[in-house]
């Protein structure tokens, strides 16, 4: 701005003082920019001045920080020093007081070593008690290894029931199939599964259509198969009724399928305990209905007696039992 200025004021200078050399005019110019050059120096001196003022500052505020800082580190140590005269004062004290006890502290050490003795002495106790435990839970362990190879023994000897069960149930079964040879295949199955013989009849080998009355072809079929059961001990059998889904309504017995497939049980076992040597205890009759269809396309195969011979398994249940 100064700089601006100068100019303006040469020329009024220069209008008030009237006409000038120009020689006098090249003098004031360069004063002009001297004192220019001069104000620029000048005004850097001051920005040079303000950051070296800001700079002073920040170091005053730094040492003035330090100073606190020494000041309370200072104060600090003077504690420190302070509390260490005092704990040396205190040791002082507590080894007199020490060195004042000394007789006393022997009489204690004995009355701990008494402590310490009766405390061995509990933990013996202690001891001997967990090793009593010890030989209770080997003594018991063994009982169980001993159980073990008992439960072994049995369950080797129930397998071994199981296939002698297996086996009798095979020999009955070809003795079956021997006694029915005409008849297998043609409506008549024997099948041997989990321990059991399953001899299946169709209805139409032994019944007419509706009827509960077994027929001459059909006595022939079971008179055989009661030979057969004669022959054999041990023996559960099941006689067991099955009817088709069609409906059966009637006034007079039998009035539905059930009571049907009951009296055609009943029928084939009376012929069945009417051969010499059956043992009519071990005969029971079932009637199931239409519940237990074994093929539901075919109807016919649905309408059936299944003679079920299984081995008496009373050896079994008291093996189970014990």
């Amino acid at each position: 701005m100064l700089r601006s200025i100068l100019p303006l004021f040469l020329v009024a200078i220069l209008t008030l003082t009237g006409c000038v050399t120009m020689k006098q005019f090249e003098e004031l110019q360069d004063s002009c920019e001297e004192i220019d050059h001069e104000n620029t120096e000048l005004r850097l001196g001051a920005q040079d001045a303000q950051i070296e003022n800001r700079e002073l500052k920040g170091s005053i505020e730094t040492l003035t920080k330090a100073r606190e800082q020494l000041a309370a580190d200072t104060a600090r140590m003077g504690r420190f020093v302070s509390e260490a005269e005092d704990e040396i004062s205190r040791l002082r004290d507590l080894n007199d007081a020490l060195t004042d006890q000394n007789g006393g502290r022997l009489s204690q050490l004995n009355e701990e070593n008494r402590a310490l003795l009766e405390d061995v002495g509990r933990i013996r106790t202690e001891l001997q008690t967990r090793e009593d435990s010890l030989l209770a839970l080997a003594a018991d362990l063994a009982q169980r290894s001993a159980d073990l190879e008992s439960r072994s023994a049995r369950v080797e000897e129930l397998e071994s029931l199981l296939a002698a069960r297996d086996r009798a149930a095979d020999v009955l079964r070809s003795r079956l199939q021997k006694a029915l040879l005409g008849f297998e295949g043609n409506g008549l199955t024997v099948e041997q599964r989990d321990g059991k013989v399953y001899v299946s009849l169709e209805a139409a080998l032994l019944f007419a259509s509706g009827s509960a009355d077994v027929d001459e072809s059909g006595r022939e079929i079971l008179m055989k198969l009661g030979d057969v059961i004669a022959t054999q001990q041990d023996l559960e059998i099941i006689v067991e009724g099955h009817t088709d889904t069609d409906k059966l309504s009637s006034t007079s017995i039998p009035r539905n399928n059930w009571e049907l497939s009951v009296i055609r049980a009943t029928s084939v076992l009376e012929i069945i305990m009417g051969q010499p040597g059956v043992d009519p205890s071990i005969l029971t009759a079932s009637g199931r209905g239409e519940f237990h269809p074994v093929d539901l396309e075919d109807k016919s195969k649905n309408r059936r007696i299944e003679v079920v011979l299984a081995p008496k398994l009373d050896d079994l249940f008291e093996l189970l039992e014990e």
